[in-house]
């Protein structure tokens, strides 16, 4: 099975519906292309009291207890954590679609310019996330950890088949575009710097998820049944691995909130604030983007019921809290 050494060996030629959607994705990519500086921030920084994430994503209001200035500094930990989720995402991501690169070399020219235009645009959202990490440091007060590194994550997605990296990608790429939905709530207390990035990276992940589910389709006509069947089996330790590190996180995350906070906390308290930033992430980075229809009609397209089933009790734990 294919393991991530992916080579520049001859493709068959394309059917003409999916090249024409390699050819839409090109076009989309010039027509939509942004720079940073000049249409995303603008010159503007983050506002010290305003939100950073929209309240749908952040599950700050069931922190009831909270006032209203601690509701927006849970805001402002997540944002700062989001920006550093992705931008770790975007590595990894970068990477896949590099070696996938391989494959078109050749063989492929339209499917080759479509993943260099992709990989050129997540490491410019590296970039953007980096900036907006910057800036959400420069704004809050000392003691915030991140957790993961970059060597973590290259640890999880080595020796997992291409198959089940294409599926997590999907889910991620999904993921991001929900974002941007949940950011459309009507909110005056929302950044609006972080509207626009929330706005910024949608308009060229939706062309990213489209060439995921090719891939992945491609992808999964080289596999016997076999194969597929560990595949999915990768695919349930990815969304494991994610879990682990959202886990250390919001333990990290709560905890800060707590230090930083100018008043003490019940126990009972502290519990819930720590479980509202687990289901929060949990919700971000995961379960969002499996409950998107695309994700779910895809999976069901490639795996068997019984690969299926699998999957879905393998992660009811994750959507199970999440839901809460």
């Amino acid at each position: 099975m294919d393991r991530m050494t992916l080579s520049s060996t001859i493709e068959p030629p394309m059917a003409a519906p999916v090249a024409e959607r390699y050819a839409r994705c090109i076009a989309a990519s010039k027509r939509v292309r942004w720079d940073i500086d000049h249409d995303v921030l603008r010159g503007r920084r983050l506002e010290i009291d305003g939100k950073f994430l929209p309240d749908r994503l952040s599950r700050v209001n069931e922190l009831s207890f909270l006032r209203p200035a601690e509701m927006r500094f849970v805001s402002r930990i997540q944002g700062r954590t989001y920006a550093h989720m992705f931008a770790l995402v975007e590595r990894y991501i970068g990477a896949v679609t590099l070696q996938l690169g391989r494959r078109y070399w050749f063989s492929d020219p339209l499917a080759l310019e479509a993943l260099v235009r992709f990989t050129d645009e997540e490491l410019k959202h590296q970039e953007l996330f980096r900036r907006i990490q910057e800036m959400a440091a420069a704004v809050m007060p000392p003691g915030y950890v991140f957790k993961a590194r970059g060597n973590q994550v290259a640890d999880a997605v080595v020796g997992k088949s291409t198959w089940s990296l294409l599926g997590f990608t999907l889910d991620l790429e999904l993921t991001s575009l929900a974002h941007y939905r949940a950011s459309l709530e009507p909110d005056n207390e929302l950044s609006e710097l972080w509207k626009d990035v929330f706005l910024y990276h949608w308009k060229e992940e939706s062309q990213h998820a489209i060439l995921d589910e090719l891939e992945w389709r491609r992808e999964d006509g080289r596999l016997n049944d076999w194969q597929r069947d560990h595949a999915v089996d990768d695919l349930v330790a990815l969304v494991g691995a994610m879990d682990a590190k959202v886990h250390a996180q919001a333990r990290a995350d709560a905890d800060y909130f707590t230090l930083a906070t100018s008043r003490a906390f019940r126990t009972g308290e502290q519990a819930a604030i720590r479980d509202v930033f687990l289901k929060a992430y949990r919700w971000q980075y995961i379960v969002i983007g499996i409950r998107e229809p695309r994700f779910h009609e895809a999976l069901k397209s490639l795996a068997s019921p019984s690969q299926l089933e699998r999957f879905a009790s393998a992660i009811a734990p994750i959507v199970e809290h999440s839901a809460r």
